[in-house]
């Protein structure tokens, strides 16, 4: 049994419950290891059209540190991390480190989430009107940009790391399936690796358009060939998806040989049996 869930958001960013309220439902359903890993704040043009949180989450972030904290110090057992989900923002790794040293973190989660500028990830239609060679360059431009992120060292895992995926899974089956694009995949994961950081494992995708785990078996099997350390994420935004489908992410996961999963803990790995 998946026992650990390092991937959490809170209603300081676009969540919808306390802090508190997705502890509860952690304790609910078993988890023994639980990481926050609020959003960071972003530099101003790297903004969604609608529904941005960057100025709600810096009037209560100090609240947030707060409160995670003080879950700390808990009564039922569970060990709850302060981590950070940190936007890649290729140019801005100074704006990153600023932000990591403001309070000690246990772990930093690399969300990709933009492409330059753009929130690949916020709508449909932004995708609709792309054929498929220019849904291929922005594959490749994901990956590639996987390359560069971990190179830097500053993160510990990197989420959902296909949500390139999210609105075009005809076509990025249709890539993924291609030896280019596994050797593209294969250079940023033995990247990730070679960084110390670990690959998350996500039931995300499978709340999304694209109804598949995060990610997909041929990532899957590129990962596990080279021995890369897994972590697993639900990237709930309510109590009801705090260890969403945790047992479909087992199956997905012991296919591929694991048997035990990783978090940080104070910047450093631990493993866990599931």
């Amino acid at each position: 049994m998946i026992s650990v869930d390092t991937h959490i958001h809170t209603l300081y960013s676009h969540g919808k419950a306390t802090p508190e309220e997705m502890y509860e439902a952690a304790v609910k359903k078993g988890i023994k290891v639980f990481g926050f890993s609020e959003h960071s704040v972003r530099p101003a043009d790297m903004s969604y059209p609608q529904r941005e949180y960057r100025e709600h989450l810096a009037a209560h972030w100090d609240t947030y540190i707060k409160k995670v904290t003080a879950l700390k110090n808990n009564n039922d057992d569970v060990t709850v991390l302060l981590g950070i989900e940190v936007d890649w923002m290729e140019g801005n790794e100074e704006f990153i480190k600023a932000q990591l040293a403001k309070h000690d973190f246990d772990y930093v989660l690399c969300g990709i989430h933009f492409l330059e500028n753009w929130g690949f990830d916020y709508s449909e239609a932004d995708w609709e009107s792309l054929n498929y060679d220019e849904q291929v360059a922005l594959y490749n431009k994901y990956f590639e940009t996987m390359v560069t992120m971990a190179k830097t060292g500053i993160f510990d895992t990197i989420a959902h790391p296909d949500i390139i995926k999210i609105f075009s899974c005809a076509y990025f089956s249709k890539w993924i399936a291609t030896e280019e694009a596994q050797a593209l995949v294969h250079q940023a994961l033995s990247a990730v690796r070679d960084a110390g950081m670990s690959m998350e494992i996500s039931s995300a995708g499978i709340r999304k358009s694209c109804q598949e785990i995060y990610p997909g078996e041929i990532i899957m099997g590129i990962a596990s060939k080279l021995n890369l350390p897994i972590s697993f994420g639900s990237d709930a935004h309510s109590t009801s998806s705090v260890a969403f489908n945790f047992d479909k992410l087992e199956e997905h996961a012991r296919r591929f040989g694991y048997t035990e999963s990783v978090y940080f803990q104070n910047r450093k790995m631990h493993s866990r049996p599931f």
